[in-house]
């Protein structure tokens, strides 16, 4: 393969002013954390970085950079001197290499070195002559080519490259704070975890757990969902704290209307999960919803649950219909472990009926049926908190029956 390097552009970060700096040294500390291991060496300047590829497999390099937020796009480059010969030489070497059949293309120049001997319409002239007259299967198309050589003229040398592959964009994770994802173990709430980390923010997860109700593969499926996750964090790690609801479980069983119990049930989450977010430095409560898709995610609902916390909570996928969370969810490798079908505490006990557009007012009522406070309060103090990360291999299935015992043996 004719390519040397790799060319990664900032996007998003480029536009923010004073702050860039901060923005672009937690970019580079997180690709440095995500290329540990290769055989490149990374350059970085002001407004591009430069993978140098040695020795090493380019696909594993490109692996690792899809795992970097912050990152808008970045392509395979050959590096050549900047006199025109060399440059005509070269880009015909590369065409040759990626043509191999009647193909349409066109030359682009980026002249971003101004002291350049030649404006960047000059050097497309020669180059484009140059390889139409030496490469057979080539035509030129101006308007929709088939093939288009980009060269960019910088000061040190001329990087030429033929396609500019997608990166996730977004900004470098750990950039805007932590938050605390809500992680259920369904299809939903690890994808809104990846947005969040996607857009700058660091995650902890907090699983509500009521082994032996639900069974203890519905939280070793958590597990492995964050192992999953962990490939986008900072150091390849995530933050679990595994909640025992049980108790709580089995009063709002007892004591709350079935209409309700879904509502009442989501509530107590919050409380619980708002007070791990203090405890643990989070900025907001982050999870999948996304509006109207069950009766816990209408605007109804969602205000009723919401009014026990005063913590910002985020809802990456509010818009997001289900087809598009599949695909996410497929595309982070996470589809296939969401869909086994280990039931949690939100899904065990459906209501036949769940109010869609429950009261604050009632909810309010039927929680004075039973003293919930000392019971929310137990729950965080016996909350077991774990890290995961990429290689964990734990096994909650073969260590015990109740996830709150086999943490504590840990």
């Amino acid at each position: 393969m004719l390519y040397n390097q790799i060319l990664v552009r900032f996007g998003d970060l480029t536009l923010k002013g004073k702050n860039q700096k901060v923005f672009l040294q937690k970019l580079y500390k997180l690709m440095a954390v995500k290329m540990e291991g290769l055989n490149i060496e990374i350059e970085y300047q002001h407004d591009r970085i430069f993978i140098h590829l040695l020795e090493e497999d380019v696909n594993k390099v490109i692996d690792r950079l899809n795992l970097v937020s912050g990152i808008s796009s970045y392509s395979l480059v050959v590096k050549c001197d900047n006199d025109l010969n060399e440059i005509k030489k070269t880009s015909l070497e590369l065409m040759k290499e990626v043509v191999n059949k009647p193909t349409t293309f066109k030359v682009t120049t980026k002249r971003a070195n101004k002291n350049y001997p030649m404006q960047s319409m000059e050097v497309t002239k020669h180059v484009a002559g140059y390889v139409l007259s030496n490469h057979k299967e080539l035509r030129v198309d101006v308007h929709n080519p088939e093939v288009t050589l980009n060269i960019e003229l910088r000061r040190d040398a001329c990087y030429l490259f033929n396609t500019e592959i997608r990166a996730l964009g977004g900004f470098p994770v750990g950039v805007a704070g932590k938050g605390l994802l809500m992680l259920s173990g369904g299809i939903d709430s690890p994808v809104a975890g990846f947005l969040a980390m996607k857009q700058g923010v660091e995650i902890e997860c907090v699983h509500f757990e009521s082994t032996p109700l639900t069974s203890i593969e519905s939280a070793q499926k958590v597990i492995d969902l964050v192992k999953k996750m962990s490939k986008y964090a900072p150091n390849n790690k995530i933050n679990v704290h595994m909640v025992p609801f049980k108790e709580l479980h089995m009063a709002l069983l007892d004591n709350i209307p079935e209409s309700y119990n879904i509502t009442i049930m989501r509530r107590m989450m919050y409380r619980i999960a708002t007070k791990l977010a203090e405890r643990n430095q989070c900025l907001c409560l982050i999870n999948g919803e996304s509006v109207g898709q069950v009766a816990s995610q209408t605007l109804g609902s969602m205000h009723t649950i919401n009014a026990v916390t005063n913590y910002p909570i985020l809802r990456p996928l509010c818009t997001y219909d289900k087809q598009d969370i599949i695909k996410i969810s497929q595309r982070i490798d996470c589809f296939e472990l969401s869909i086994k079908p280990f039931e949690d505490c939100c899904t065990v006990y459906v209501p036949k009926a769940p109010a869609t557009s429950p009261k604050l007012d009632k909810a309010i009522q039927y929680e004075k049926a039973f003293d919930f406070e000392p019971m929310v309060d137990e729950a965080v103090e016996n909350t077991n908190s774990i890290t995961i990360d990429m290689n964990s291999d734990l096994d909650l299935t073969f260590l015990g029956l109740e996830v709150r015992d086999v943490l504590k043996n840990l």
